[in-house]
């Protein structure tokens, strides 16, 4: 597999693995995040990101209920889309729990980016039935990619406009060689925009710990617009 897809599909498959979070937190937290998002890019390990249990999943605020077409720009430091590069488009959907709470369908949706990015090179996305917070995404020429949750921290679900979620995810990239590890942290702001849910989206990626590092996405920082667009709302 090309190395530049590769490392474009590690770093779009985060953004809805990115908002996969633990307990609602405080008016502190809220400064937190704000104050965090404000200092991109100049984040560094370790994050202070406290780490998530096995069966801990993020709560969605009641408005991202139902499926939606996601529009994602790329955008330069300053906030400007970057010229020639083209918006990816895709769908996302979030669903009820057995306790009623909403939830992303997170195979479904980094397979959805996935199939958007590399079509037939991405052959399935699993989530580990024992681990909310592991999924694995199979692709062709036996490359799998290994996504773990190893820090998160978050806004309250309750939220009635905006909401913010940062996390840190370990990828392990096996397939021919040593395995290839990196650290990314994403950082993402939503706000209810009418009908539509915009974001702003903040990335910072980190040397993998201990084996070989995945020098493509190592000090690299990256910014995205998000728009979604509801395609079927479900009643809250």
């Amino acid at each position: 597999m090309a190395k530049p897809l590769l490392t474009l599909l590690i770093t779009m498959l985060l953004q809805f693995l990115s908002v996969q979070s633990a307990t609602a937190a405080s008016d502190r937290g809220i400064d937190f995040l704000e104050q965090r998002f404000e200092s991109w890019p100049q984040w560094s390990l370790p994050a202070p990101l406290p780490r998530p249990r096995a069966k801990q999943d993020l709560i969605y605020p009641d408005w991202f209920s139902g499926t939606w077409q996601v529009t994602s720009e790329a955008l330069d430091d300053s906030g400007q889309p970057i010229p020639n590069d083209q918006p990816l488009v895709h769908e996302v959907r979030f669903l009820r729990n057995r306790r009623s709470e909403l939830i992303g369908d997170r195979p479904y949706n980094a397979a959805s980016v996935g199939k958007a990015l590399l079509g037939e090179q991405l052959l399935s996305v699993e989530q580990d039935p024992n681990q909310v917070n592991r999924q694995l995404a199979r692709f062709r020429d036996d490359v799998l990619l290994e996504t773990t949750v190893i820090g998160r921290r978050e806004t309250s679900p309750k939220a009635a406009s905006d909401f913010f979620s940062d996390e840190l995810v370990l990828q392990i990239l096996h397939g021919p060689g040593a395995p290839r590890l990196s650290r990314i942290e994403t950082l993402t702001h939503y706000e209810r925009c009418g009908q539509d849910i915009c974001a702003d989206q903040r990335q910072v990626s980190h040397a993998g710990p201990g084996l070989k590092t995945d020098q493509t996405l190592e000090g690299r920082s990256s910014r995205f617009r998000l728009t979604l667009r509801p395609l079927r709302l479900d009643e809250v």
